[in-house]
C-alpha cells in the first residue's frame, strides 16, 4: 500500500543520547513528525532540561516507570506535553517509552 510504513523496534538503529538513555527512531514524516522508542536504564537520567520545541511531545509508557521530574508514571500511562513545556526525564526502575512528535 503506498505510504504505508512499518518498522520493528529490534531492528531500529540505536543512538545513545546520554549514558543509559537510548533512542530508536521508527519513522520520520515529511513535515518533521517523528515516532521513536526511548529506553531509560534504571537510575539513568536526561542530562539537561528537555524543552519541547518546535511542537508538542506525546509519550506512552510501554514498560517500567517514567519520571518526568514531577512524578512517576507507570506502564500504560499517556502524557501530553505542549510546545514550550519542559521536563527532566529519568527512571529509578528503568522504562521503555513510545514517543511521538506530531510537529517535529
Amino acid at each position: 500500500m503506498p505510504g504505508y510504513v512499518w518498522s520493528e523496534v529490534s531492528g531500529a538503529p540505536v543512538k545513545e543520547l546520554f549514558p543509559g538513555v537510548r533512542i530508536r527512531p521508527l519513522w520520520t514524516g515529511d513535515n518533521g513528525a517523528k515516532a521513536q522508542v526511548l529506553e531509560i536504564d534504571p537510575g539513568a537520567a536526561w542530562e539537561r532540561i528537555d524543552v519541547h520545541q518546535p511542537g508538542p511531545e506525546e509519550v506512552f509508557v510501554v514498560s517500567g516507570a517514567f519520571n518526568d521530574g514531577f512524578g512517576d508514571h507507570p506502564a500504560g500511562s499517556f502524557l501530553h506535553a505542549p510546545a514550550g513545556s519542559w521536563h527532566l526525564p529519568h527512571s529509578d526502575t528503568g522504562c521503555t517509552l513510545f514517543v511521538f512528535y506530531p510537529e517535529g
